[in-house]
């Protein structure tokens, strides 16, 4: 204890007797004097692990931590995924006789998604953060960074609207005559009809749904863990799309994988697969956080 301290003045005294001196600096010369000590980058989210090597098999890594996660905190966790099936119920009952706005906001689900697994970041956050964390912790969590939240799940609300209208368009040129039922279009699909529709309603979903990913992958995380502003996050979110595309496009693939593995289950998967996913994306964030950081410490 007493060579702890003396390190830690040490430091401060250094610190105050040159104000440019870099904390990096200080880090280093506490290393040399007391290996045993490896001090935690101050702007790594507690919890998360020291930098790690990304690659195309990153998200299946996240998937399993996600998975852990999960196991570990079932009942907050599984609530949100409750959530996700009981809403997908009550869209299809309440759209059940407009099918081409059912099929709409039944994939927009996913451009929304990000928003509505904020409680779950906050469940993983916690959870290796060392925290107690109950559910009625989770579902206050945005209050801490409320106004860029809001903003984004603005953000996101119009999207949501934007698209239904353009999947509306593509249905209603595709069907001039009567649009048919959910099960009747994917049924149709499958034995090889309506293969003009189900390319360009792709194409349109495939848009909407890569800028939603690539604006948002890590930046409702950020916020929430750093009270980082919108506007940043989503343009730290779209750098790391960019910089590590293959593996993002892996990352991406895996969640509509098991979104729509949860939808087409009647939506009895998503009390599952959902929580999975959102507990995953925060170990996305963090690895990625980490490998930017060790990469500016780096330069």
């Amino acid at each position: 204890m007493e060579g702890e301290s003396i390190v830690e003045d040490t430091g401060r005294a250094q610190a105050d007797a040159i104000p440019g001196l870099a904390l990096e600096s200080i880090r280093n010369e506490t290393r040399r004097m007391d290996p045993s000590r490896t001090p935690t980058p101050p702007d790594r989210p507690p919890g998360c692990p020291l930098p790690i090597p990304l690659d195309i098999k990153s998200p299946f890594r996240w998937l399993a931590k996600g998975t852990a996660d999960l196991a570990a905190r079932p009942w907050p966790s599984l609530f949100y995924g409750v959530c996700f099936a009981v809403m997908g119920w009550l869209l299809g009952w309440a759209l059940r006789t407009s099918p081409g706005l059912m099929i709409a906001l039944t994939a927009g689900f996913m451009l929304v998604g990000p928003f509505m697994a904020i409680g779950l970041y906050e469940v993983a956050r916690c959870r290796h953060a060392g925290e107690a964390c109950d559910l009625f912790a989770s579902t206050i969590a945005w209050g801490r960074n409320f106004a860029n939240l809001a903003i984004m799940g603005v953000a996101l609300g119009v999207i949501l609207a934007l698209w239904a209208r353009s999947s509306m368009l593509v249905i209603a040129v595709s069907f001039t005559w009567e649009i048919p039922s959910a099960m009747a279009l994917i049924e149709g699909i499958l034995a090889g009809e309506h293969l003009g529709f189900a390319i360009a309603w792709l194409a349109v979903g495939g848009l909407f749904a890569g800028l939603v990913f690539s604006f948002t992958v890590i930046a409702i995380p950020m916020m929430l863990d750093r009270g980082t502003d919108a506007i940043s996050a989503m343009l730290a979110s779209v750098s790391a799309t960019l910089r590590y595309f293959p593996m993002m496009m892996v990352w991406a693939a895996l969640i509509v994988s098991l979104i729509v593995a949860g939808v087409a289950s009647f939506f009895v998967g998503l009390i599952v697969t959902g929580p999975i996913v959102g507990l995953a994306s925060w170990h996305a964030y963090c690895e990625i956080s980490a490998a930017g950081e060790n990469a500016a410490q780096s330069n």
